[in-house]
């Protein structure tokens, strides 16, 4: 904790390099990913503050858009979208993803009810021919799909998309090598950026 802490101490003092960000805030791109440790959007994809709007659940879950229940997920995605008018959006899996992991095996989560049931929210358990498989890659992959998807169904990403001022991107993020891959839809394979 301790470097941490220090780095904070120090991070203020070049008040020169903030003090636009005062103003507001623009960013182009709401970044959807998990809130796994191992998996940082800003050093990923080397954005400075103010350029991207994060979004991190476990498993980079999105739930199911119900108007009548909110959740933060879905404001948060809809004031990306309504208010600051990102003009792209990225879900971004990542290997060894333990929630996606737990889903493919079927793991027992009764000891934590409360990931349980936000990993119920995943949907159909992803496609994955060998559950053993520590980067769960082949299973991770096949859930941003699905949660690109299930975005789909959000009434105001709906509409920015039929008004062709949206894109949705999936990224698989590779955490023991750093590489990324981007879904591409013409070969329906996820392929290095």
């Amino acid at each position: 904790m301790q470097p941490l802490i220090d780095n904070a101490r120090t991070f203020g003092q070049r008040p020169e390099e903030f003090a636009g960000l005062a103003k507001g805030q623009s960013p182009e791109v709401l970044f959807i990913t998990c809130a796994d440790s191992r998996v940082v959007p800003a050093l990923i994809t080397g954005a400075r503050p103010g350029q991207l709007f994060e979004l991190r659940t476990a498993g980079n879950i999105v739930p199911p858009y119900a108007s009548g229940h909110p959740t933060s997920e879905a404001a948060t995605i809809e004031y990306a979208v309504e208010v600051l008018g990102v003009q792209h959006i990225v879900v971004c899996g990542h290997s060894h993803c333990g929630a996606v992991g737990a889903v493919v095996r079927g793991d027992d989560l009764n000891a934590v009810p409360a990931v349980r049931d936000w990993l119920a929210h995943a949907a159909d358990a992803p496609k994955c021919s060998d559950p053993a498989d520590p980067t769960v890659a082949e299973a991770v992959q096949h859930h941003v799909l699905t949660q690109l998807l299930r975005l789909r169904s959000y009434p105001c990403i709906d509409k920015r998309l039929q008004a062709n001022q949206l894109s949705l991107r999936g990224w698989y993020y590779e955490v023991h090598t750093g590489a990324v891959r981007e879904h591409r839809a013409e070969t329906d394979t996820f392929q290095a950026l």
